[in-house]
């Protein structure tokens, strides 16, 4: 038996200051994220700001955000699945072709955010699989995004790894994420938002004063729908990215999955983010006492990052975790999420 264990940790941890400013009360909220350095890609260019339009497109899917669900369904269909989130909504997930992978947040019967990164999609206005280099000549990336709502002000500071590797940009009403492929130097997916699902989710530092919008307060039940559903999300774009990159996709194996969410909720409980668990061993001691019989595994790990998506675009931007992501011996993955700690666990099945 041969076992990949990657090294390469993606952890992210929230804390907060508070700082008072004259009379009102501004408060920071930082995300940390530590991981490989990504490369310097190409600096905006020094484009006149008349010549970079910030107006919402005239069509693709960011023209969804703020519509009914059923002009969703009007431009997609019926989703196959339809997921929870941690976040106030509910993800439909359209599936059935990866070249036209999508996930569609719905809440209150209203599109509040689209992640888009099947091939065949229109996200204008970019593109996926756009050259990053296209993408920082046609719009203006700041590295601050300000956001007035309600009497309230909200202040998202992006540092030079988000500015690289997930920029935001605003079209009008809108918010899109960018998640760059740092090996390929492309545009891997998008993230449409509005302005409440941005503030609930903070992918980035936020200064705010006033009121901050929260996400709501979950009950157990509900946490385990929510990774059931974050778990079968991190099985399709780990085939999607596959068959992006002319791979076999992976299929799913009960066993595998239950191993990696027992890792996952080991993990969350004794605070220990770690490939070896104190209690249950190694990848091999866990996969043994499991019954699953393998010839080759690997295992990918996260924490805190705020979904499936995100999680996965991160993995995807680290060597040791992409290997794992695009190891062709590989046959079979099991995902297991306990709240905001994720594992893969990958296995080559003996061939008959």
């Amino acid at each position: 038996m041969r076992i990949i264990i990657v090294l390469t940790l993606f952890l992210s941890i929230g804390f907060y200051i508070n700082v008072k400013d004259d009379n009102r009360d501004e408060v920071l909220i930082k995300d940390h994220h530590t991981s490989e350095m990504s490369p310097t890609l190409p600096k905006n260019p020094d484009i006149k700001q008349s010549k970079i339009s910030r107006e919402r497109p005239k069509e693709g899917l960011s023209l969804l955000i703020g519509k009914k669900r059923s002009a969703m369904e009007k431009e997609l269909g019926k989703p196959l699945r339809i997921d929870e989130s941690a976040f106030g909504y509910q993800w439909y997930i359209y599936n059935s072709d990866y070249a036209r992978y999508v996930q569609v947040g719905v809440e209150d019967n209203r599109i509040v955010t689209v992640f888009a990164i099947g091939e065949n999609l229109d996200v204008a206005p970019f593109e996926i699989g756009q050259p990053v280099e296209e993408i920082f000549n046609t719009q203006f990336i700041d590295a601050n995004i300000e956001i007035d709502k309600d009497g309230s002000s909200y202040r998202f500071e992006l540092n030079d790894t988000d500015l690289n590797i997930r920029p935001i940009v605003q079209l009008g009403n809108v918010y899109v994420q960018l998640y760059i492929d740092k090996f390929t130097g492309n545009l891997s997916s998008v993230r449409f938002l509005d302005a409440d699902t941005l503030i609930r989710q903070r992918p980035y530092e936020l200064v705010y004063s006033g009121k901050l919008i929260e996400a709501p307060v979950l009950s157990n039940v509900m946490w385990r729908r929510i990774e059931q559903g974050a778990e079968k999300q991190i099985f399709d774009l780990t085939n999607v990215l596959r068959v992006r990159h002319h791979l076999k996709p992976l299929l799913w194996d009960e066993k595998t999955a239950q191993v990696a969410y027992e890792h996952s909720k080991d993990m969350a409980e004794n605070n220990d983010f770690s490939h070896t668990s104190k209690k249950f061993g190694s990848l091999s001691d866990r996969l043994k006492s499991a019954q699953v019989v393998y010839q080759t595994a690997g295992e990918n790990i996260a924490a805190n990052y705020i979904d499936g998506p995100e999680v996965v675009e991160g993995w995807l931007n680290s060597k040791g975790h992409r290997d794992s992501l695009l190891n062709t011996d590989f046959s079979h993955l099991g995902v297991g999420v306990y709240q905001k700690d994720y594992t893969q666990n990958f296995i080559q099945k003996w061939k008959q």
